[in-house]
């Protein structure tokens, strides 16, 4: 135990929660070196219980589009508890049909949709929906894309190239479980294959057990690794010939790149697509949609057919009215919005391309709209393979450990992408492009 008399506000809130939770905190994805504890934030900014403040890249893994706190969005939170409403649980709400009205407008291809509370919860519906439309039980997932922690997408996120090897039974990847618990039986169900190969996907699918291939249209688990030309209009096609159905994993891009989502911008339609993080700026809040041949069986005329949606926190009013909120806002102010966060998500690329041209090491700077980052290798990535096998990790942990001893803070795990949101100001973006200047020239 640490002596009260020299301990830091940070040691003090650190030894609580090793005290009292199990594994120190909530959610084990968020452990970082070093620990910061977080007090409160505001558009752009954090601060710990130390009193820094921090430019913010990371975003709570990026829902905070609109920035923290963002007036609108936290002014309805406060107009619907004011209004006095509350958790019913029983019938439909006034939010439920404006929020998927709101929804549907939004993105083409949904055109019936389910509320759930969380990403992982939407994902793991999506599956047992295409389950039912197909008749199948198999699925075909991405190496080191990540679809949430339920036992069938929780596979092969960051793996050593040693552990990226054939499967050994059928087609594809060997499967590496990030999590202890699972049934062995999971194991039989579902197919891995690298990002951006085609023929890869086509020989899992000629199978005929694939109910459907999820993936992220842009791999930001891992930063920002973008589909090849052609692959994923390849992977609409392909699911067409072998009857599988093709579901979007949108919750990163999700209105970060467009009210239509990515899918809008690569003008490919999947049958079911999730959503999360920034549709509600940062309230829990998940989405799962699609056609409506598929998501009839959500309510299917014959009983044995119906998949079920329950949820006691399923359109909560607190969250429903943040995304009614995110969702106008990004609608009526688009222009506006997705404006000015390519003006300075632009210069965060070209500020820092301009930093790193010359240096004694390879650097290739990725973005997808607001999302970026910095990979510390010769060209951008195709895969997790390439990335892990080219990127140079100790100095990409190097360089976010530098920006965070300086204010500026980018999840401290190499290879995981910044988000700028609408909050951020030109003033931020020159302030972080010239301490990175700083720490580069400083060496890493």
């Amino acid at each position: 135990m640490s002596d009260p008399s020299t301990s830091t506000a940070t040691d003090r809130y650190l030894e609580r929660s090793r005290r009292h939770i199990a594994g120190g905190l909530f959610s084990l994805n968020r452990r970082t070196d070093p620990m910061i504890v977080f007090e409160r934030a505001e558009g752009a900014h954090l601060w710990d219980v130390e009193g820094r403040r921090f430019i913010d890249y990371h975003a709570a893994f990026s829902p905070y589009f609109l920035g923290h706190g963002d007036p609108d969005v936290d002014g309805a939170v406060i107009d619907a508890i004011q209004r006095k409403t509350s958790l019913v649980g029983a019938g439909t709400t006034p939010w439920e049909g404006e929020l998927a009205e709101l929804l549907t407008e939004a993105v083409p291809s949904l055109e019936k949709v389910q509320v759930t509370n969380t990403g992982s919860e939407a994902t793991s519906y999506a599956i047992r929906l295409a389950r039912a439309a197909t008749g199948r039980d198999a699925i075909l997932l991405i190496q080191g894309g990540y679809n949430g922690w339920e036992d069938d997408v929780a596979f092969n996120l960051m793996d050593p190239p040693d552990a990226q090897t054939p499967r050994a039974d059928g087609p594809g990847l060997a499967l590496n479980p990030i999590t202890n618990g699972m049934p062995a039986s999971i194991r039989d169900n579902v197919f891995i294959v690298q990002f951006n190969d085609l023929d890869a996907a086509d020989e899992v699918l000629a199978t005929g057990r694939i109910a459907a291939v999820m993936l992220e249209p842009v791999l930001q688990n891992i930063g920002v690794v973008k589909p090849q030309p052609g692959y994923l209009e390849g992977l609409r096609a392909a699911c067409d010939r072998s009857g599988s159905l093709l579901i979007f994993d949108e919750v990163k891009t999700g209105f970060r790149n467009g009210l239509g989502g990515y899918q809008a911008i690569c003008g490919v339609r999947p049958d079911l697509s999730t959503f999360g993080k920034a549709v509600a700026n940062g309230y829990p809040l998940g989405v799962v949609g699609g056609s409506a041949e598929v998501m009839r069986f959500v309510d299917h005329p014959d009983p044995k057919q119906r998949v079920l949606v329950a949820g006691t926190y399923n359109g909560h009013p607190v969250p429903s009215y943040a995304a009614i909120a995110t969702l106008r806002k990004l609608r009526d102010r688009g222009e506006e919005i997705y404006g000015h966060v390519e003006r300075l998500s632009r210069t965060m690329e070209d500020g820092l391309r301009a930093i790193f041209d010359g240096v004694d090491y390879p650097v290739t700077i990725a973005r997808q709209n607001s999302a970026f980052v910095a990979y510390f290798m010769d060209h951008p990535p195709r895969d997790w393979l390439d990335l892990v096998s080219s990127n140079d990790m100790q100095r990409d942990a190097r360089y976010r450990a530098r920006l965070i001893e300086h204010g500026v803070f980018h999840f401290p795990t190499p290879t995981k992408q910044g988000s700028i949101s609408f909050a951020h100001a030109e003033d931020d973006i020159a302030t972080t492009l010239a301490i990175t200047e700083r720490i580069v020239a400083a060496g890493l």
